[in-house]
Formats: structure tokens, sequence, C-alpha cells
């Protein structure tokens, strides 16, 4: 693996020629400026940067990424270590049979790991695809940038 985008977005040298950038499959992690993400980007990276890993593609997405599942040189599942880690959500929109990041899920909010740490308190973890819809909202919603409001008097 040659670059870590973020938790759930990377790049791979295929055939030691070709950079290809893998959106993992199935799963969805905090955004940067999300709580936990820069720590899920650090996750991916403890795992996976520099190391030769396995790609299971799946197919492109709308920007042309590759969704796939990276199997790391030990031949554990990195979608599944983050799901397991608390690193991410299981995303069910795509990836909806699939049990066995259900079952992770399951498991790290009732351990309490990474993100699921604070799901007794009164703001709970924002998942990330409802989060970004958030912010395109708040974007569409805001003054164009250069214009200014006027008070009526």
């Amino acid at each position: 693996m040659v670059a870590v985008a973020d938790g759930d977005t990377v790049s791979v040298l295929r055939d030691g020629t070709t950079t290809v950038k893998i959106r993992l499959n199935g799963i969805d992690c905090p955004e940067k400026k999300q709580p936990f993400g820069t720590r899920a980007k650090q996750f991916t990276s403890d795992l996976a940067f520099g190391k030769t890993v396995k790609v299971k593609e799946k197919e492109k997405d709308r920007y042309g990424r590759t969704l796939g599942e990276v199997i790391l040189p030990d031949g554990r599942s990195l979608n599944q270590e983050l799901v397991r880690a608390g690193m991410a959500w299981w995303y069910r929109h795509y990836a909806p049979k699939d049990k066995e990041l259900e079952a992770l899920e399951k498991e790290a909010r009732a351990g309490k790991l990474g993100l699921w740490i604070n799901t007794d308190t009164a703001a709970p973890p924002v998942p990330p695809w409802a989060w970004r819809k958030e912010k395109k909202m708040a974007a569409k919603t805001s003054t164009p940038q250069g214009q200014t409001e006027r008070k009526k008097p």
C-alpha cells in the first residue's frame, strides 16, 4: 500500500507501476473532521501502509475508485479489522447482506470500542453518511461567498 487518504480510502501499487485508488467496500469510516476520523486513518496506516496487500475487487464506484476488500499480509481483512476496532460503521446501504460486518459492528458497540466508547452520552456518534449530508445541506443554505447579508433597517 502506497497511500492512505483516510480510514476507508487507500492507494495501492498494481504490478509495481500503476497506482489504484481503493474504497473499502461495506464500511464507512468517520470523515477527517469527525471524531475518530484521524484515528481511523492512523489505524489503517498502522495495519497496511508500506505492506504488500491483496485487493478483492468488487466494482467501480461513481468516482472511478475500485470498491474492494483489502487483505492484509497475515490474511485478515482490513475492512473487517476497522469495524472490529470500532473505527468504522458497517455501511448497510452498500453491503446489506454482509453478516460478518454486521456482527463485528455489534461486538464493537457492545464492547464500547473506538467511536462507540461514549454511546451512553447525549451525543452518540454521527454516521459519516449523515454527517456528509448535513454538511452538504448546510453549504446549500449558507450565504454565497463574497456576498454579505443586509439587515433590514
